[in-house]
């Protein structure tokens, strides 16, 4: 349902999507990406300078996937190399994908790019594009080939925007959609575990 709905809410090539809330009736713009954001690389680490422990976590790609293996550093970098919670971010390297960030304080790794825009877009407008275009390159090659993604590939990408408005509009409305999603994903889980209990307890 999300999927159909991003299909249809996000302006195609016309500039007018096919799909629109109440009120909104504007032809979008299109905008390359380093025109509304910056992308900022987080901190190259030398395998020794990664400790057990330390003031902060680095973040690194695998982290968005596990909480296992965490490493630490002492540093103390200038105020862009560090990721707070809130802040949107960009896996580019093994796996690629943007992230809202929700934990605490943390240094972010080189093969992560925190995204600053501008103060006329919305995050998590730009957030949902980035995730649907991430799902289109996916499909596109089928996983028969390695997806290649470039900083200046990425900087050089075309978005379509509403105006500030439409924009808040669209963005906290999947927003919406992602946390029932989540929701729902966790309640499958917990039936999933309780059917398993009770295969494992009615059958001799």
């Amino acid at each position: 349902l999300k999927k159909a709905l991003m299909q249809n809410m996000f302006a195609n090539k016309s500039l007018y999507p096919k799909l629109r809330f109440k009120g909104f009736t504007d032809k979008w713009k299109q905008e390359k990406l380093n025109s509304i954001a910056s992308l900022l690389n987080g901190r190259a680490y030398k395998r020794n300078e990664l400790l057990n422990s330390g003031k902060y976590p680095v973040l690194r790609v695998g982290n968005f996937y596990t909480n296992d293996k965490w490493y630490f550093s002492n540093l103390e970098l200038k105020t862009n190399k560090y990721a707070i919670k809130g802040d949107l971010l960009y896996t580019w390297s093994a796996t690629f994908g943007p992230h809202i960030w929700t934990g605490k304080k943390v240094i972010y790794h080189y093969h992560i790019w925190k995204i600053i825009l501008k103060n006329n877009v919305d995050k998590f407008f730009v957030y949902e594009f980035l995730k649907e275009d991430r799902d289109q390159l996916l499909r596109n090659t089928n996983g028969s080939t390695m997806i290649h993604i470039t900083k200046s590939n990425m900087e050089n990408k075309y978005i379509s925007l509403p105006n500030k408005k439409g924009q808040k509009k669209i963005g906290n409305f999947f927003k919406k959609f992602d946390n029932l999603i989540i929701a729902q994903n966790k309640k499958y889980n917990e039936l999933k575990f309780i059917k398993k209990f009770l295969l494992q307890n009615m059958f001799i």
